[in-house]
């Protein structure tokens, strides 16, 4: 049973604009008509051949002026334990990754006339204006430097009716996911002024990506090509199983993206199977404007595949979660498939440095990374791209800093590093090649010294 109606008038009565209130009840629908958003394997087939970075060459920087840098900045990131803004949070040699990426933008506006904008939440929206106050070249064009994400309804999943929380009111509502940025840009009247003020392009990455910049190859690739969207991939590797991977619609020929929670139990086999799907999206995207802004046509809507989470109400209290609930997202890259003729390209690993984990934040902290004279985080010279993987002891941050309160160990030479268990790393720790650290007592346990292809228990 359908409770559109219900959904309508509560979104209308928070304000949310028309474009987007019609985007997300196509979601809905599709929900109660029994699509859980699957994409099973038999409705796809690998993508086997792509352009490479290494070939392409660079364009006129002229195009400079036409383009736009965006980046998406509406993540609070309590998947790991934070409660501001996700890029407020301190990454490498004491700079967040809001300090990188201001130093980015400085050092482009030195050199080529370049837009730059931020898609925030009204979660991290205030955050991020106040501290980007440090880099007045943003501050001061702050008014046109940012698009805000709208909010979506969360589903009652035992009444398919709008969720109610009285108990706090604020967690009946959830991010619409990042496929959302081209509601957004419809609803802030952004696109339609961008295009009238001479912009054809825009370059869009997650501001947790410290490897997503400026490339005038892709840049140059896109207008040459005459692409509505180019999307940066990896070739996948063992740690990127798990996420989304590029493939062929096999009813329409064209490329579409599938996400981990688009699969089906059945399938996972063949999902993480990097042999055979050997592309993953990076969610760093190209886009022409004015071809997105024909696609979205008069409705200002772009069509794109449901992705359905499963979660509690309120997931922050742990003693009264709340009922469950369904939350109703889209992935922007999955426009390649709404966006006819799109492509895609082979980037190296050094574009595509996130951080979703406190596996990944561990190992950028330490000496495996450098950030670059550019602000770019790369691989350091001669090191190793090590693996980390920490149980469920460390997947918040503060309990990450309390095993690194005395530093960081050295992981340049190291290829993997598993640990089960509390510990905390004395001073100048060193971890070679492939190590496993097991405590199983209950008591915090002090790792020193070096520690190379081993087993070390406690």
């Amino acid at each position: 049973m359908s409770f559109a109606a219900e959904f309508k008038a509560k979104m209308e009565k928070e304000g949310l604009k028309p474009q987007f209130v019609e985007g997300w009840l196509e979601l809905y629908t599709k929900l109660c008509a029994g699509d859980k958003g699957f994409m099973p394997e038999s409705g796809i087939e690998p993508v086997t051949e792509l352009a490479s970075l290494d070939t392409l060459t660079a364009c006129d920087e002229q195009l400079l002026a036409k383009t736009v840098v965006l980046k998406l900045n509406g993540g609070l990131g309590t998947g790991m334990g934070l409660d501001k803004a996700k890029s407020l949070l301190e990454v490498k040699d004491g700079n967040t990754f809001l300090d990188i990426i201001g130093k980015q933008v400085v050092d482009l506006k030195q050199k080529f006339p370049i837009k730059f904008m931020f898609m925030n939440s009204f979660s991290t929206s205030d955050d991020t204006r106040e501290f980007m106050k440090r880099y007045p070249v943003i501050a001061e064009a702050w008014g046109e430097s940012e698009i805000m994400q709208n909010m979506a309804p969360k589903v009652d999943q035992a009444t398919m009716k709008p969720g109610e929380w009285a108990a706090k009111p604020s967690a009946e509502w959830c991010p619409p996911g990042h496929g959302d940025l081209y509601a957004a840009l419809v609803v802030s009247g952004m696109l339609d002024k961008l295009v009238a003020d001479g912009y054809e392009y825009v370059f869009v990455s997650n501001s947790d990506n410290l490897g997503a910049t400026m490339d005038l190859r892709i840049l140059g690739h896109l207008a040459a090509g005459g692409y509505p969207m180019l999307m940066e991939v990896c070739v996948r590797g063992e740690d990127d199983k798990k996420g989304g991977h590029l493939a062929k619609d096999k009813a329409t020929g064209g490329l579409t993206l599938r996400e981990s929670a688009q699969c089906p139990p059945e399938d996972e086999k063949a999902f993480q199977d990097i042999t055979k799907h050997k592309f993953f999206n990076t969610n760093n995207l190209w886009l022409n404007l004015k071809k997105l802004k024909e696609a979205m046509g008069a409705r200002g809507v772009l069509s794109l595949p449901l992705i359905v989470n499963e979660k509690k109400m309120d997931p922050s209290s742990k003693e009264n979660p709340g009922p469950k609930v369904f939350q109703l997202e889209t992935a922007m890259g999955a426009a390649i498939s709404s966006l006819q003729g799109s492509s895609a390209i082979v980037v190296p690993f050094d574009r595509f440095a996130p951080v979703k984990t406190c596996n990944q934040l561990f190992a950028l902290r330490s000496d495996a990374y450098v950030l670059t004279d550019s602000y770019t985080m790369a691989v350091a010279p001669g090191a190793c791209k090590p693996i980390v993987s920490f149980d469920d002891n460390y997947k918040m941050v503060p309990d990450l800093e309390e095993a690194i309160k005395e530093g960081v160990p050295s992981l340049k030479d190291c290829k993997k590093l598993i640990v089960k268990g509390k510990v905390k790393f004395a001073k100048g720790t060193v971890i070679k090649g492939e190590v496993s650290i097991i405590n199983k007592g209950t008591e915090r346990v002090e790792v020193s010294g070096l520690l190379e292809n081993c087993t070390k228990e406690f």
